[in-house]
């Protein structure tokens, strides 16, 4: 999905919409059945009634008069209670695992859009698990919750048109109640849906700290801290569990409330009827439809409004997971974007400033121009602004002001998907899905052939080490890579950015997780890799870009020097100092410390 057909509306219920609209029918539907599921009860009293009045005028011989009511009540149930709810479980059966299908991808569609800096503020665990809180909280709203309003609405409605045919008084009373006994409950209850708000933010902070803990178990054991790690975990159970006794407690004082109205209908009910049946104003069957009507009331107004906390409940937590989300997507494609088609890149910054949020300026009105197929080198202390240089570059954020180029293309002006199409990337530390070697390797051309990812090995010298593993090709290779080595991984890396063959490439120190003698053996295959394509390699092992172009020296966001090694050497600036700070080829940073 490209970033302008990203729609997803930011409030609940028109979310919650988007996706039933493509099911109108079965929507309405829906909405007619669990209206009818709903008339059971008034039309079974009603249909009692007749029957008790007919029992109190017809001898013992004549049957005749009650076999109508005893009947009509057999299809009252099979009809408008076994039918109807059997049909509604049908319509959820075929209809919810769709509608969550399509909320779990278009979401993830969506999460996946966000920009760089949002996952660097959001935990993948926590992004994931506010997707199936939403999800959750979305199929309760469209079925239990939705269906017994429905049912709860007709169901007063018919109750109270059938108490006002037997007589007045009991409508009023039963109105009367109903409208004192909502607006409480729907006073109380926003309440709740603040409490279930903190709880559903308990719960994912928790979540978050979790997958935190457990993505970092490595360090875990080595620094034996699972002893500090149980204990650091103890005020965030603690905020959630008092969130939840919280919630829960405020629940049972409502649901308290009301069941003591529901008692004070009820003995008002009882109270008038014996009046009226003292006065022959009501007969036995006008008694039973009063009572069975105000129990059914009551019990679907005490059903309906737990329904509403529940209801509220999962509007507060797929409301808080829609907020972190559905937030706003910082880099979107223009509406007007295009594709870039090239085979050869050249890369200009003009006049480029450039500042994280809330810090002060990186790069101010930086020009610069790499010519197509030139080999880059990119050095500097730590934080000089090599990395945010090749970010910008892969648009993993926008620049400030000026202008990025791509062979004259604006890259504001190209679509996000095309631009890295056309950049080949190999961190310094590559991170694989829990999939297939082969599947990780042919990321970087999903159409390749089994025989181009085995070549793309082969020269990353990866398809040894491979094919000694239990499954070769087909093994997995665990969370972010875990079953392999870092040099492994580097191999993985390469062999996936070879099968790439983008016309610019860009490098983080990609052999540094290598011994001596496989990358000796790599550096040819990246030789090669590197022929005719635009080439950025950020190294601290300076060493390794003695057969570069040029080499860009980085301070403080500015590039204070610029040209090959031998003249950088020459002028005695910083690259002379960074060279002579070499010690077993690595670069030191300001502290004196290897990097």
């Amino acid at each position: 999905m490209n970033n302008n057909t990203i729609t997803l509306p930011h409030r609940l219920f028109p979310f919650i919409w988007h996706f039933l609209k493509h099911y109108k029918l079965t929507v309405l539907l829906y909405v007619m059945l669990a209206l009818a599921a709903g008339l059971w009860g008034p039309l079974n009293s009603v249909l009692v009634k007749q029957l008790i009045d007919s029992l109190a005028v017809v001898s013992n011989d004549d049957t005749s008069y009650i076999l109508w009511p005893a009947a009509l009540i057999v299809l009252n149930f099979l009809l408008f209670d076994n039918i109807t709810w059997r049909s509604i479980n049908y319509i959820w059966a075929t209809l919810i695992p769709k509608i969550q299908n399509q909320i779990i991808a278009e979401t993830m569609d969506y999460a996946l859009s966000h920009s760089h800096n949002f996952y660097q503020n959001n935990l993948s665990g926590k992004i994931s698990k506010k997707i199936t809180i939403l999800v959750d909280g979305v199929t309760t709203i469209i079925t239990y919750s939705s269906a017994n309003f429905l049912r709860g609405s007709s169901l007063l409605f018919a109750g109270f048109i059938a108490a006002y045919f037997v007589n007045s008084i009991f409508f009023f009373i039963l109105i009367s109640w109903f409208v004192f006994f909502a607006g409480i409950s729907v006073f109380m209850s926003r309440k709740l849906v603040a409490l279930s708000d903190r709880l559903a933010h308990e719960e994912s902070v928790v979540v978050g700290e979790l997958v935190d803990s457990l993505a970092n178990n490595q360090n875990v054991r080595i620094f034996s801290r699972k002893s500090y790690e149980s204990i650091r975990m103890l005020p965030f159970f603690g905020r959630q569990k008092q969130a939840y006794v919280n919630t829960n407690l405020y629940s049972t004082l409502l649901s308290l409330f009301q069941g003591i109205l529901i008692a004070i209908m009820i003995g008002f009910c009882m109270f008038a009827l014996m009046h009226l049946h003292k006065n022959n104003l009501v007969t036995v069957g006008d008694f039973a439809l009063i009572l069975m009507l105000s129990i059914d009331t009551a019990n679907m107004m005490w059903f309906t409004m737990f329904q509403v906390g529940e209801f509220n409940k999962a509007v507060g937590r797929s409301k808080q997971s829609l907020i972190s989300l559905i937030s706003p997507i910082e880099i979107i494609d223009k509406k007007d974007a295009y594709n870039l088609k090239c085979k050869t890149a050249s890369i200009t910054f003009k006049n480029v400033r450039f500042n994280y949020k809330d810090a002060e300026a990186l790069f101010e009105n930086k020009s610069i121009t790499i010519p197509a197929g030139q080999k880059v080198g990119l050095v500097g202390y730590s934080g000089s602004g090599k990395s945010t240089f090749v970010n910008l570059i892969l648009r993993l954020y926008d620049v400030t002001k000026g202008k990025i180029l791509i062979n004259e293309h604006d890259i504001k002006n190209i679509t996000q998907d095309s631009l890295r199409e056309h950049i080949g990337m190999i961190p310094q530390d590559p991170s694989m899905f829990n999939r297939s070697i082969m599947e990780n390797i042919r990321y970087g051309k999903i159409n390749a052939t089994d025989e181009e990812v085995i070549e793309a090995a082969k020269k990353a010298h990866a398809h040894n080490f491979i094919c000694k593993l239990p499954y070769g090709y087909n093994s997995l290779v665990g969370e972010r890579g875990i079953k392999l080595s870092g040099g492994q991984r580097q191999r993985i890396a390469i062999a996936r950015a070879i099968l790439k063959n983008a016309p610019i490439l860009i490098m983080d120190e990609a052999t540094s997780q290598l011994d001596s003698v496989t990358e000796a053996m790599i550096q040819e295959s990246l030789s090669g890799l590197m022929q005719n394509k635009t080439t950025l390699v950020i190294a601290h092992r300076l060493s390794t870009l003695l057969y570069m172009d040029r080499i860009l020296v980085f301070d403080n966001g500015r590039i204070v020097e610029d040209g090959p090694h031998q003249a950088l050497l020459s002028n005695a600036g910083l690259y002379k100092t960074l060279w002579d700070a070499q010690v077993g080829g690595f670069l030191r940073d300001n502290e004196g410390n290897n990097e």
